[in-house]
Protein backbone atom coordinates (compact mmCIF):
# COMPACT_ATOMS: atom_id res chain seq x y z
CA UNK A 1 0.00 0.00 0.00
CA UNK A 2 1.04 3.63 -0.90
CA UNK A 3 -0.06 6.51 0.99
CA UNK A 4 -0.51 9.97 -1.56
CA UNK A 5 -0.52 13.09 1.30
CA UNK A 6 -0.99 15.95 -0.93
CA UNK A 7 -3.96 18.73 -0.16
CA UNK A 8 -4.10 19.47 -4.10
CA UNK A 9 -6.56 16.56 -5.45
CA UNK A 10 -5.78 16.69 -8.67
CA UNK A 11 -1.57 16.36 -8.53
CA UNK A 12 -2.05 13.13 -5.61
CA UNK A 13 -4.67 11.44 -8.17
CA UNK A 14 -2.18 12.06 -10.70
CA UNK A 15 0.77 10.43 -8.43
CA UNK A 16 -1.57 7.99 -7.46
CA UNK A 17 -2.60 6.87 -10.86
CA UNK A 18 1.65 6.84 -12.02
CA UNK A 19 2.04 4.05 -9.07
CA UNK A 20 -0.11 1.70 -10.62
CA UNK A 21 -0.38 0.00 -7.48
CA UNK A 22 -2.85 0.38 -4.44
CA UNK A 23 -2.50 3.73 -2.77
CA UNK A 24 -4.18 5.47 -0.54
CA UNK A 25 -4.90 9.53 -1.13
CA UNK A 26 -4.85 11.93 1.68
CA UNK A 27 -5.39 15.62 1.60
CA UNK A 28 -3.80 16.31 4.98
CA UNK A 29 -1.05 14.83 7.04
CA UNK A 30 -3.57 14.54 9.93
CA UNK A 31 -5.50 11.62 8.59
CA UNK A 32 -2.56 9.97 6.90
CA UNK A 33 -1.21 9.91 10.80
CA UNK A 34 -4.46 8.80 12.15
CA UNK A 35 -4.71 5.85 9.49
CA UNK A 36 -0.95 5.25 10.48
CA UNK A 37 -2.44 4.98 13.89
CA UNK A 38 -4.26 2.44 13.16
CA UNK A 39 -1.60 -0.10 12.37
CA UNK A 40 -2.05 0.69 8.52
CA UNK A 41 1.50 1.16 7.45
CA UNK A 42 2.05 2.17 4.11
CA UNK A 43 4.92 0.72 2.01
CA UNK A 44 5.93 4.33 0.55
CA UNK A 45 4.46 7.71 1.18
CA UNK A 46 4.66 10.35 -1.33
CA UNK A 47 4.57 13.55 0.93
CA UNK A 48 3.60 16.87 -0.50
CA UNK A 49 5.80 19.60 1.66
CA UNK A 50 2.91 22.75 1.84
CA UNK A 51 -0.02 21.30 2.96
CA UNK A 52 -2.87 22.89 4.56
CA UNK A 53 -2.70 22.42 8.90
CA UNK A 54 0.32 20.63 9.99
CA UNK A 55 2.66 21.07 7.12
CA UNK A 56 4.77 18.08 5.51
CA UNK A 57 7.92 18.70 7.91
CA UNK A 58 5.37 18.74 11.09
CA UNK A 59 4.39 15.20 9.44
CA UNK A 60 8.26 14.15 8.75
CA UNK A 61 9.27 15.40 12.81
CA UNK A 62 5.98 13.06 13.76
CA UNK A 63 6.95 9.72 11.50
CA UNK A 64 10.67 9.92 13.04
CA UNK A 65 9.10 10.26 17.08
CA UNK A 66 8.09 6.35 16.57
CA UNK A 67 10.01 3.46 15.98
CA UNK A 68 7.93 1.49 13.51
CA UNK A 69 7.26 4.37 11.60
CA UNK A 70 10.70 5.77 11.23
CA UNK A 71 11.41 3.35 8.81
CA UNK A 72 8.66 3.99 6.07
CA UNK A 73 10.46 5.52 3.18
CA UNK A 74 9.04 8.96 2.36
CA UNK A 75 9.32 10.55 -0.96
CA UNK A 76 8.94 14.11 -0.75
CA UNK A 77 6.93 15.93 -3.23
CA UNK A 78 7.02 19.53 -4.09
CA UNK A 79 7.46 22.91 -6.28
CA UNK A 80 9.87 23.88 -3.67
CA UNK A 81 13.74 23.30 -4.50
CA UNK A 82 15.27 20.80 -1.47
CA UNK A 83 18.33 18.81 -0.86
CA UNK A 84 17.62 15.10 -0.21
CA UNK A 85 20.09 15.17 1.99
CA UNK A 86 18.90 17.52 4.40
CA UNK A 87 15.99 15.34 4.77
CA UNK A 88 17.66 12.03 5.49
CA UNK A 89 17.60 11.57 8.65
CA UNK A 90 13.24 11.66 8.35
CA UNK A 91 13.08 8.57 6.34
CA UNK A 92 13.35 10.59 2.96
CA UNK A 93 14.77 8.64 0.12
CA UNK A 94 13.59 10.88 -2.67
CA UNK A 95 12.71 14.64 -4.04
CA UNK A 96 9.77 14.90 -6.89
CA UNK A 97 9.96 18.69 -8.10
CA UNK A 98 6.03 18.92 -8.84
CA UNK A 99 7.21 21.23 -12.29
CA UNK A 100 8.81 18.57 -14.12
CA UNK A 101 8.49 15.34 -12.77
CA UNK A 102 7.09 12.82 -14.87
CA UNK A 103 5.54 9.30 -14.25
CA UNK A 104 8.16 7.19 -14.62
CA UNK A 105 9.80 9.02 -11.78
CA UNK A 106 7.13 8.07 -9.71
CA UNK A 107 7.25 4.28 -10.65
CA UNK A 108 10.69 4.40 -10.05
CA UNK A 109 10.47 4.60 -6.46
CA UNK A 110 6.98 2.56 -6.36
CA UNK A 111 9.33 -0.36 -8.00
CA UNK A 112 11.81 0.15 -5.43
CA UNK A 113 10.42 0.70 -2.03
CA UNK A 114 6.61 -1.04 -2.36
CA UNK A 115 6.33 -4.65 -1.27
Amino acid sequence: MIFVIDDNITMATCIARACKTETKIFTNAVDAMEEISRAKLPDLIFLDVLLDGPDGFTFLNEMVSYNDTRKIPIVLVSSLDFSQREFMQYGVVGYLNKDTMVPEEILEYVKQYAK
